[in-house]
């Protein structure tokens, strides 16, 4: 063994011999003078391993109640909606937190190294809502009254509803951010909320499995298939809308007490919790 070996920068193979030797509880002669170097060693990466792992839980709790915080806002634009117009314009609401694996993917995809920093930074998804409306209209409309807030700042947006993808896929995307209160600290988040119609969803549901089969021999013909199937379920979607106004323009203008009837009525509406 080189005795010009600096003691605080042992190899990787010296570092294997000491965890053997420690796990069998000898120490040998050779290895001995570098045992207390080894072991600061091991403690210095451990302790900083240990930080980087309760950092990296700490920023995922935060993009967690980022997302409680997004929800919760839709929650009340829904109820209002209720309360005003006997009408949920939401179906559903699903969130997600990305996965470590995920994040550590994009981040490779992009050259840039596994760091809280670089999460923060360039993965704008972490944290993420999908809401479900059932009208096309719905959409821009809860979009926009989120956006409204004067506490939500929106950092990108994609209309993939005026701007489909190639595949057909459609959906509108923002990428907002929203101050979380801590006990310590304010702290700005990033959130991506999707939003788009259930027969939207049904489809990007159906197509992401289909996208993962793999051994398909005939692709591109499933792939023009896949962006038919977009077509038709976006014109049923023009189509129910279309049907809806055109039913709300036939309804007879309400009278006073029609008027007065239906605020009287909304009195005894359950208001969610």
């Amino acid at each position: 063994m080189d005795d010009r070996k600096d003691r605080a920068e042992l190899d990787a193979e010296t570092m294997d011999r000491l965890l053997q030797d420690a796990m069998d509880g000898v120490l040998s002669t050779e290895l001995a003078p570098w045992a207390d170097a080894a072991v600061s060693q091991m403690m210095a990466r451990t302790k900083m391993l240990m930080g980087t792992v309760v950092d990296y839980k700490e920023l995922m709790m935060r993009y967690a109640c980022a997302i409680k915080e997004v929800r919760t806002k839709f929650d009340v634009l829904n109820t209002e909606f209720k309360t005003r117009y006997q009408r949920n314009p939401i179906s559903s609401i699903s969130t997600r937190l990305k996965r470590t694996a995920s994040i550590t993917q994009k981040l490779a995809r992009r050259g840039l190294s596994f760091s809280l920093e670089s999460i923060e930074q360039h993965v704008n998804d972490v944290a993420g809502l999908r809401v479900i409306c059932s009208y096309i209209d719905d959409i821009y409309t809860i979009a926009d009254a989120l956006l409204r807030q004067d506490d939500i700042t929106l950092v990108t947006k994609k209309d993939y509803i005026a701007n489909p993808k190639p595949n057909g896929y459609r959906s509108l995307h923002l990428i907002v951010s929203v101050p979380v209160f801590f006990a310590d600290r304010k702290k700005e988040m990033k959130v991506e909320v999707q939003i788009r119609t259930i027969a939207m969803d049904f489809w990007a549901s159906l197509e992401h499995q289909l996208k993962y089969k793999q051994e398909i021999p005939n692709q591109q013909e499933i792939i023009a298939q896949l962006k038919a199937c977009a077509e038709v379920i976006n014109a049923t979607d023009e189509k129910m809308l279309a049907i809806r106004r055109e039913i709300e323009e036939m309804a007879d203008t309400p009278t006073e007490e029609d008027v007065l009837l239906d605020k009287l009525s909304r009195l005894d509406l359950n208001v969610d919790m």
